[in-house]
């Protein structure tokens, strides 16, 4: 994970057990597969892990925050 994207996540956020929520819940949905919720939704995710993706997400507004 990065640290950067870790910091950043959590200045929008604000609270880090929802922030661990929050990110372990979309990994689960990147990985399952299936359908619409397991597709990044931001560009250029090919060399990023789950969790990058998540926090990344979180990050640039694509996600619901709490």
């Amino acid at each position: 994970m990065n640290a950067e994207l870790c910091r950043k996540a959590l200045e929008k956020v604000g609270n880090p057990n929802i922030l661990v929520n929050i990110v372990s819940r979309r990994v689960r949905q990147l990985n399952s597969g299936a359908g619409a919720l397991s597709r990044p939704l931001i560009p250029n995710a090919t060399n990023l892990g789950a969790a990058d993706i998540a926090l990344r997400e979180i990050v640039e507004g694509k996600q619901q925050v709490a």
